[in-house]
């Protein structure tokens, strides 16, 4: 990337208010160490986005990363996969996150085929596609606007395609949900954040980022259409799905 990344320090200090967690220019300019820092697995499920491209999508079909963020599963497929493998764009509300990723795509991958729009991926006419990533973005959605997202997503895929559907998760059982919140931010005091931090983000979040429970994301990708759908990675109270539009 072309500007520095800075550590995420947004919650270090106290806040008579804390205001809503939002997308702005002071997430983006430390968003890589706040997600790396913050998201159990999120390198890991990186990684694993190129593979599933590999074995998945169709040569030379196209791919949308819907909540693209900074674009890393634009720079993770065109790591793994030539130029000519697939086209790309990538989505997101945030004006300061369009505009970092587009600058790094143009520095960092110039030869693939990439865009960055601004858009709100609950009203994007949607293209025909091989493959579209949703990477912690559903959460961010109003849970009354999740089902109509998921349909359009199968719709715009072609057959044959793939969803991969990211997100934080609650737990059916109150126990077993208590235990993986309290696991969590010991994760994050391991990673450096203080427990006023924790607590800080925790109350900016609430009511902006609504998690479903892994069985309410499998019904709903059932509703939209998908045949088949697998949980094929957790830690701790993250988790990522992908779902397959039969061919």
């Amino acid at each position: 990337m072309s500007d520095a990344s800075y550590r995420d320090a947004i919650f270090s200090t106290p806040l008579d208010r804390v205001a809503r967690f939002s997308f702005d220019e002071q997430v983006v300019a430390c968003f890589p160490d706040m997600i790396r820092r913050s998201v159990p697995g999120y390198g890991q499920i990186l990684g694993m986005l190129g593979v599933i491209a590999e074995r998945h999508l169709r040569h030379g079909a196209h791919v949308y990363d819907l909540g693209c963020s900074l674009g890393a599963v634009g720079l993770a497929l065109a790591g793994r996969l030539p130029a000519d493998a697939f086209r790309l764009t990538g989505v997101d509300l945030s004006p300061a996150m369009v505009s970092r990723a587009g600058e790094t795509f143009a520095t960092e991958c110039p030869e693939h085929a990439i865009e960055v729009v601004e858009g709100d991926i609950r009203t994007l006419d949607y293209r025909p596609s091989g493959m579209i990533v949703l990477n912690f973005t559903l959460q961010f959605l109003p849970p009354a606007d999740r089902e109509a997202v998921i349909k359009a997503l199968f719709d715009a895929l072609e057959p044959g395609g793939v969803l991969v559907l990211s997100e934080k998760i609650v737990a059916d059982d109150e126990q077993e949900n208590a235990w993986l919140v309290e696991r969590y931010h010991d994760f994050k005091r391991a990673n450096g954040y203080s427990d006023m931090e924790i607590s800080q983000k925790r109350t900016a979040l609430e009511n902006v980022l609504v998690p479903d429970t892994l069985a309410a994301h499998h019904q709903r990708l059932a509703r939209a259409g998908f045949q088949r759908s697998h949980t094929w990675f957790q830690y701790l109270n993250f988790a990522s799905i992908i779902a397959f539009k039969d061919a």
